[in-house]
């Protein structure tokens, strides 16, 4: 059973779709055109292919315009390909690929963010200067008497555990920073393959208008010599 006449199967896939939903041979680019060939051999005038192998064929043709100048690709770049493919965005804010962090990675956070306050500062030193003024005059039972060996001790303790408690809350920041710059990487990878093929499209659609005009002129120039042939004869006895 023939098709209806506003319909079109596709080249690759052999689907049956509206025409509207197709893309024709003519409007498609000569980079993509070689990667539908690939898939499928046979494409030339008269064909039409279907959004979804359009966009295979469009993935296809960055992967190769990557491995091309890249090498291999790693996991950052098929993120990228793939979304030439579905559509996707690939732009994801860090919060979104980073586990939720637990109760003791909240702590640490507080802990950092209180330990690097000028509050903390001010606080410390405070207490710092009463637990010496305390014992050096003398105005209760000293505790702790120069040369302060207990407050040694107690400061010794809490920079021992501060340490790796900051440490905790800036591996964690690390981990933020790198999905950040990761998410960048295939921002920036895809805007630089989207201006290339915004390139080769412009590319294409002036190669198609100067064939086209070169068509129009060729046209012209029948006419006026078919013009010029017809005064001829009539201005001929």
């Amino acid at each position: 059973m023939d098709a209806p006449a506003d319909t079109a199967p596709c080249h690759v896939c052999g689907r049956v779709l509206p025409l509207a939903a197709l893309r024709p041979h003519a409007l498609v680019r000569p980079m993509l055109s070689r990667e539908i060939e690939a898939m499928r051999p046979g494409w030339g005038e008269g064909g039409f292919v279907c959004p979804a192998c359009l966009a295979l064929a469009r993935a296809r043709a960055v992967e190769r315009l990557i491995e091309a100048e890249r090498g291999a690709l790693d996991r950052l770049d098929r993120d990228v390909v793939e979304s030439f493919a579905t559509g996707a965005l690939v732009a994801r804010p860090p919060e979104a690929e980073a586990p939720p962090p637990s109760r003791g990675d909240r702590l640490a956070d507080r802990v950092a963010a209180l330990g690097g306050s000028w509050g903390f500062i001010a606080g410390f030193g405070l207490a710092l200067a009463l637990w010496m003024g305390v014992n050096v005059l003398g105005l209760v039972r000293p505790f702790d008497p120069y040369p302060f060996i207990l407050l040694n001790l107690v400061l010794s303790t809490l920079a021992a555990l501060q340490a790796p408690v900051i440490m905790m809350s800036q591996r964690r920041q690390e981990a933020k920073d790198r999905d950040r710059a990761e998410s960048d990487y295939r921002v920036n990878l895809k805007a630089e393959l989207e201006i290339r093929q915004l390139h080769d499209k412009i590319d294409s659609h002036l190669h198609r208008q100067w064939a086209l005009l070169g068509e129009l002129q060729r046209m012209q120039a029948e006419l006026l010599e078919e013009a010029a042939e017809a005064r001829r004869r009539e201005e001929a006895p």
